[in-house]
């Protein structure tokens, strides 16, 4: 048996599914040994690389995620928060790392996914690129550096499929304004402004979505004060990049003691 770990995709069927399945294929360090769909989908029993439309793979794709994570080491998940949660159980049962791109999830539905961290490593992170991760701490250290005279608006565009707002990024990239200032975010946070909202609140931090054609992701973290304004900026252009941070968390989680992680632990980024 080969000793590269074998890796499985859940929602295969889907853009970042689909490339994150050619992410593992073209790496020589891991192996894909599975892929997932929900019950009822038609590419459920069939292999995965015809179902993409090329050669047999011999890697088929299940609705039950037991029988492949029982012989895999790490699964990559980009669904929904609900497939997420139960797929945090079985990922527990076969104690292989889960690694968690999923966006919109609730603060209720992340705690769910404590009692499996009690079995496995789980690497969560709204965004998994190099960059934005870079992004998140000059956030914070700039929100740590400015006081209440500036304004923090963070600013996202994602594309018009997009079904969660602010994204996770966004709210990434606010939770780490929020740690700079000092403060709770949830207790700070101005979002879906409409209609008459009255002045700007004083410390408050705000978000701005934008949906619309094929923007992979960008985003912006506005500083601004009287007379001058400060923008840190990210802009995807490609969502492989994504893909290639998963597969990195996936590589780092192996031999990693059971417990809940990000992408700044990955990048050894954590201060």
């Amino acid at each position: 048996m080969s000793e590269l770990p074998g890796i499985v995709i859940a929602g295969a069927s889907g853009r970042m599914g689909q490339m994150l399945i050619r992410s593992v294929l073209d790496d020589d360090r891991m192996r894909l040994v599975g892929a997932l769909e929900r019950p009822g989908h038609d590419w459920v029993g069939r292999d995965v690389g015809e179902a993409m439309g090329g050669a047999p793979l011999g890697v088929q794709v299940y609705d039950d995620a037991l029988e492949p994570m029982a012989r895999a080491q790490a699964v990559i998940d980009f669904t929904a928060p609900e497939a997420t949660i139960a797929l945090s159980h079985v990922a527990a049962q076969a104690r292989a790392a889960h690694i968690i791109g999923t966006t919109g999830m609730t603060e209720a539905q992340i705690a769910q996914l404590e009692p499996a961290s009690r079995h496995c490593a789980i690497v969560r992170a709204g965004n998994m690129s190099l960059g934005v991760n870079l992004l998140v701490q000059l956030t914070k250290q700039v929100a740590a550096a400015l006081d209440e005279d500036f304004d923090i608006e963070v600013i996202e565009a994602h594309h018009h499929h997009k079904v969660d707002a602010p994204s996770g990024t966004a709210l990434m990239l606010g939770e780490a304004a929020a740690e700079g200032r000092g403060v709770v975010l949830n207790a700070v946070k101005d979002a879906a402004r409409d209609g008459i909202t009255g002045a700007r609140t004083r410390g408050h931090i705000g978000f701005s979505n934008i949906r619309g054609g094929d923007i992979v992701g960008e985003h912006d973290v506005l500083f601004a004060g009287q007379g001058e304004r400060i923008v840190l900026r990210h802009m995807a252009t490609d969502r492989a990049l994504f893909a290639k941070g998963a597969l990195k968390a996936a590589l780092w989680a192996q031999g990693q003691a059971p417990g809940e992680y990000d992408m700044l632990d990955v990048l050894g980024l954590k201060r």
